[in-house]
């Protein structure tokens, strides 16, 4: 992957944060259910969580290559707290896109500033895929809106300032800017999970929730075609490099570990069937990066091949960081069980990542339509 040097400067700065602040106490996180406020204000003032948003309201406005390489080393550290920058990354990415200026105005300086923590509030117990089909409604009122329903797996939903959340209404779903104090809104943590353990899932329980007239996001009965599926193509290719972060993860600690520990006299990197699994991880690692970059290139040229790029590296991405991490734990043996080694939690991580934003098979149905559609175009 060739970098210009400004990238490669970056990448360097990322790549030591992820190593000095991140990776050292994941583990930790994990255990704890939660990452520590301090993280999230480190990040905050290295800019990051602005990263995407425009210098003129206080973001890094990085070039998209450069925002999937800070995914990357997050992922790489902790996919839990890379989550943080997906779900506040398509807060703002909505807000800038669709918002009003008084909108825009309000909130991208915050949300860039880290003042205000952004989240995406999609998913309902009985609503994932099928995302079209909410059961959240929004009501209009005489002075604004009230919103009723249950909104679940809402990554850092805890600790979230502002939430981008989803309801349908007379005209169809429709999107809202909804304030974390606002009343009718409760908050309740979910504990527990496979993986993501420091994400701050959350539940919202909406009991006649009541907004201003200004906190509709873009066009009544447009929330989701435009702004869900905007968001959720960025949310996508952020899940995306973080996958090829943690396939890495899984690859150095294997490397690791393969060199120091011995069986039948040797290390065992020594054993054909070991290297034959390193060899795999690596080529996976690599190829996932790739279309990583592939994906971040069209969509700083803007192209409508772009979509289906990004559904692509997440894909295959996910898919690969799920293959590295049951191999880095076959590698451990008994070890990679234990609490004492980090890919354990790479395994539990990684079969999220193919859960989020669009599942494994979402992915395949986009993909293959393209392939579908093209194959049409040419024949």
């Amino acid at each position: 992957m060739e970098l210009t040097s400004e990238q490669a400067e970056r990448r360097g700065r990322f790549r030591a944060l992820a190593d000095e602040q991140i990776a050292p106490f994941a583990d930790q996180w994990d255990q704890e259910g939660a990452v520590p406020c301090e993280v999230i204000e480190t990040l905050a003032r290295e800019g990051l969580l602005g990263a995407t948003l425009p210098a003129g309201v206080g973001g890094l406005d990085l070039d998209a290559l450069s925002f999937g390489l800070l995914c990357q080393e997050l992922g790489r550290g902790s996919v839990s707290l890379a989550s943080l920058l997906t779900v506040h990354s398509m807060c703002s990415a909505a807000v800038l896109r669709w918002g009003t200026d008084d909108q825009r105005q309000t909130w991208l300086p915050r949300l860039a500033a880290g003042e205000t923590i952004g989240a995406f509030a999609l998913s309902e117990p009985g609503t994932g895929s099928d995302a079209k089909s909410l059961t959240t409604r929004a009501t209009r009122t005489a002075d604004g809106w009230t919103l009723d329903g249950t909104k679940r797996w809402i990554s850092f939903g805890q600790v979230a300032d502002l939430l981008l959340l989803f309801a349908t209404s007379d005209d169809g779903v429709s999107a809202f800017l909804v304030e974390a104090d606002s009343p009718g809104l409760e908050i309740r943590p979910i504990d527990g999970m496979l993986g993501f353990r420091a994400s701050a899932l959350a539940e919202l329980g909406l009991d006649r929730c009541r907004l201003p007239a200004d906190s509709l996001l873009g066009r009544s009965g447009l929330g989701f075609t435009w702004v869900a599926n905007h968001a959720l193509d960025l949310g996508r290719y952020t899940i995306a490099w973080a996958s090829a972060g943690l396939s890495r993860a899984c690859l150095d600690a294997s490397l690791s570990y393969a060199s120091e520990r011995e069986q039948f006299g040797v290390p065992i990197k020594e054993h054909q069937l070991v290297r034959a699994m390193l060899a795999d991880m690596w080529t996976e690692a690599e190829a996932a990066e790739l279309l990583c970059a592939n994906a971040g290139r069209l969509r700083q040229e803007g192209d409508p091949d772009s979509v289906v790029a990004t559904a692509t590296a997440k894909y295959f991405g996910a898919r690969a960081a799920s293959r590295a991490a049951s191999s880095a734990v076959q590698i451990h043996g008994a070890n990679g069980c234990s609490e004492r080694f980090p890919v354990q939690r790479y395994f539990r991580d990684a079969k999220v990542l193919e859960i989020i934003e669009g599942s494994t098979q979402i992915q395949q149905l986009l993909i293959s339509h393209s392939a579908l559609a093209r194959q049409g175009e040419t024949s």
